[in-house]
């Protein structure tokens, strides 16, 4: 975990904790690196590696494909990275605390780690999303908001 943006009521341990158990109850065995981060540095990431230079609240980076045919397990599922600064713009539309809306991004990133892609699996992710904030005690899911919330700034995904 690497926190460059200190946000009130999230700390290394207690992200890496909810990480742990995130990426457990999705089936991911490697492990997450998670980025909390500025605006800028995302939109950095998202311009370098995807090609799109605007900002955006989550990336994932696989580390591998999750259709490899290589059957070594992996020594990293792959690495998301998170915009404090949407979170934080988040949380406060929403009215819940900016670590809960960090820990969602970090599922979808999660879920997308996983080889999960809402744009191309006709609601699957946004099913499995929404179980999965249930389980983990999270408020709305990032899909559910985003399908209510269209023509906003949305979340972006690096190509496996």
């Amino acid at each position: 975990m690497i926190l460059q943006k200190k946000l009130a009521g999230l700390n290394e341990a207690s992200l890496d904790r909810f990480v742990l158990r995130a990426r457990k109850a999705v089936g991911l065995r490697a492990p997450v690196n998670v980025l909390v981060t500025s605006s800028a540095a995302v939109r950095e990431l998202n311009r370098q590696f995807r090609g799109q230079n605007k900002t955006t609240d989550v990336l994932s980076f696989p580390s591998t494909s999750p259709t490899s045919k290589t059957h070594k397990p992996a020594s990293l599922a792959g690495d998301v990275a998170i915009s404090a600064d949407i979170a934080r713009e988040n949380s406060i539309r929403l009215g819940h605390p900016v670590s809960q809306e960090i820990k969602i991004l970090a599922l979808h990133g999660i879920l997308h780690l996983a080889g999960f892609d809402h744009e191309r699996d006709n609601g699957r992710m946004a099913r499995e999303e929404a179980r999965l904030r249930r389980a983990l005690r999270l408020p709305a899911a990032l899909i559910e908001r985003a399908r209510s919330a269209r023509g906003r700034a949305s979340h972006a995904r690096r190509p496996a």
